[in-house]
């Protein structure tokens, strides 16, 4: 999965870049983050800025995965004053300095039109993390697939172990007993696939008479 900041030009968001991420991303067990401990240690913010600065800009960094979109800040100085409980007009002056709260971070209209923040290091992050989610769904949905057909073939077994042998036949009754929407495969839903299997060859044979 990558994820790219493209430019958009609709309602107020002028030419500002879009955010990736919508909404429905979420990250809900996502209870934490890999961190470049000699990248942050060696960063202009860490050398150059104020101990009080560092710390509140660390402190939206964390703030910001549980925002949503996931990843993204208020472009709203009150309301990042509020998240980090401090005096708003104390918060306005801090981060008028070059290595400020608010270092990197940059505005960006959301897939729902909104303006909002969001830093480069923690949208790379978040990519990652998804990616690593994404990946590992499906290795779960494929390892699941291989130990629901393999059921299906003991069952089938009992029946026809010539069909049972069929990689065809083995996916072809899968897929119609999810299109049924069986959910507990008895053996009398097995048995009803079963006909319907030799309906659908039937068919094609009689098919394959009349090309």
């Amino acid at each position: 999965m990558t994820a790219v900041l493209q430019v958009v030009s609709e309602g107020g968001a002028g030419d500002l870049p879009e955010y990736p991420f919508g909404v429905e991303d979420r990250l809900d067990s996502h209870f934490f983050v890999p961190w470049e401990r000699r990248r942050w240690l060696n960063s202009g913010m860490r050398l150059r800025g104020t101990a009080e600065c560092r710390a509140l800009y660390l402190d939206l960094i964390w703030i910001s995965y549980d925002q949503s979109p996931v990843g993204t800040l208020p472009d709203d100085t009150a309301m990042l004053a509020k998240l980090l409980m401090v005096d708003h007009e104390h918060f306005c002056g801090l981060i008028r300095h070059d290595f400020g709260p608010l270092h990197n971070w940059s505005r960006c209209a959301t897939k729902d039109g909104e303006v909002r923040l969001y830093h480069p290091m923690v949208l790379r992050t978040l990519t990652e993390a998804l990616a690593r989610r994404e990946d590992h769904r499906a290795k779960s949905e494929a390892a699941s697939m291989q130990k629901r057909l393999q059921r299906l073939r003991i069952m089938l077994a009992n029946y026809n172990k010539e069909l049972a042998e069929n990689d065809a036949a083995v996916s072809w009754i899968d897929e119609w007993l999810q299109r049924q929407g069986v959910a507990k495969r008895t053996a009398t839903q097995v048995e009803r696939a079963l006909g319907a299997w030799s309906n659908h060859m039937f068919d094609l044979g009689q098919k394959g008479r009349h090309s």
